[in-house]
């Protein structure tokens, strides 16, 4: 072998037939990258990459924490800055003013509530974290806002911020027809009565006190999402079906107990759909003599606006579901409800009230009333 190597006209044979490397002859037919410039590249590429991803997870973050993107910014953030019609920068500062009013003081423990109910003249107290210059507004629409509302009625809140005017998702400021306004136990032509003590007097306690003001209800206004599950028309009392405008009384404080008591309903396995409705609000005219007066009593918590008489109603047949599933509708199933909305006083006693059980009767498949009466009171249990 090593004879081989060292033979001149062997070793001659090799080098010839041993392929040669390719010399370009000019830099144009040379191909790819050095091995620094492919260093460099990838370098490069890799730092975008890592700010993308950077910018993205912040972005995921941010939406897992503070719920979902609103349509507006999910545009604005794919939108070129530098196109004539990008958004101004304080937009991007309402879409996160806007997010100040999801708390507490707004929305209740539950986070469903769509109403803040005011009296006449009042405002509403704007969120500690909403920017120094931005402003709250009220009206129909965001071209025709006024500082405070101009009348009783329904408002959508607006924040207006740099010549930006946004809607807040979901809330409406709800401005209370006074007391006064009422003649001879009427507003207009619709039929009210009085409450006790509304001539003078000391109740027992401040929840038993004359409401008030009532919240006008109109055609164009009953069908107003109060809450998640409720809507404005769910508190209207029977009867007067041809009067309008209708007035009530209705509780925030009410609204949250309700789809409190209904989340508690959906963590134990049983969906909550659609709820049927017995009795919202009660004018006192009406508690007094409307319908079967049998059970009311002269202080019923329907009159304050802050109770109801309900059931689930899935399947829309109008009465109760079968929800203990025992093949049976009674009131062992308005006892579910029930034991949700005690599950609720316990967890926020700030809420506690009433918790009525009811039998089915020739009208109802049985059905529960709750309210927000401030002490602890139960019956048909």
């Amino acid at each position: 072998m090593v004879a081989r190597f060292l033979h001149p006209q062997i070793f001659r044979m090799d080098l010839e037939l041993s392929p040669k490397p390719y010399n370009p002859r000019s830099r144009f037919e040379r191909a790819g990258l050095s091995p620094v410039q492919e260093r460099w590249f990838n370098a490069v590429t890799a730092a975008l990459v890592a700010l993308f991803l950077v910018g993205w997870g912040y972005a995921l973050a941010r939406t897992v924490r503070t719920g979902e993107v609103p349509p507006l910014l999910a545009g604005t953030a794919t939108a070129n800055p530098l196109s004539s019609e990008a958004p101004p920068p304080n937009v991007y500062l309402l879409d996160a003013a806007l997010r100040a009013f999801t708390g507490r003081e707004f929305r209740g423990q539950s986070g469903a509530v769509n109403v803040v109910v005011q009296a006449p003249g009042d405002t509403l107290a704007a969120p500690d974290s909403l920017p120094a210059d931005a402003r709250l507004r009220y009206g129909a629409t965001a071209s025709d806002t006024a500082p405070t509302p101009r009348a009783p009625g329904i408002w959508n809140v607006m924040v207006a911020m740099k010549g930006a005017v946004r809607s807040v998702p979901n809330l409406s400021v709800v401005t209370l027809v006074p007391l006064s306004e009422k003649r001879a136990g009427r507003i207009g032509t619709y039929r009210i009565g009085s409450w006790p003590y509304e001539s003078g007097g000391r109740p027992r306690s401040p929840q038993y006190a004359p409401p008030p003001g009532l919240v006008r209800v109109t055609p164009q206004n009953m069908n107003t999402q109060v809450s998640e599950h409720f809507r404005l028309r769910d508190f209207l009392t029977k009867g007067q079906q041809d009067v309008w405008p209708k007035y009530v009384a209705m509780s925030p404080r009410l609204l949250d107990k309700l789809e409190l008591t209904i989340q508690e309903l959906k963590a134990s396995g049983i969906p909550v759909e659609h709820v049927g409705i017995i009795s919202g609000f009660r004018t006192p005219d009406y508690n007094a003599g409307g319908g079967n007066t049998g059970g009311r009593g002269a202080l019923s918590r329907h009159m304050y606006g802050d109770a109801m008489d309900w059931y689930v109603d899935n399947d829309r047949n109008g009465s109760n579901d079968d929800l203990n599933k025992d093949g049976r509708v009674n009131k062992e199933d308005a006892r579910v409800i029930g034991l949700a909305a005690e599950r609720v006083e316990k967890k926020y006693p700030e809420l506690v009230g009433g918790i009525g059980l009811y039998n089915p009767t020739g009208a109802h498949n049985g059905f529960v009333h709750i309210d927000t009466r401030g002490y602890r009171a139960r019956w048909g249990w």
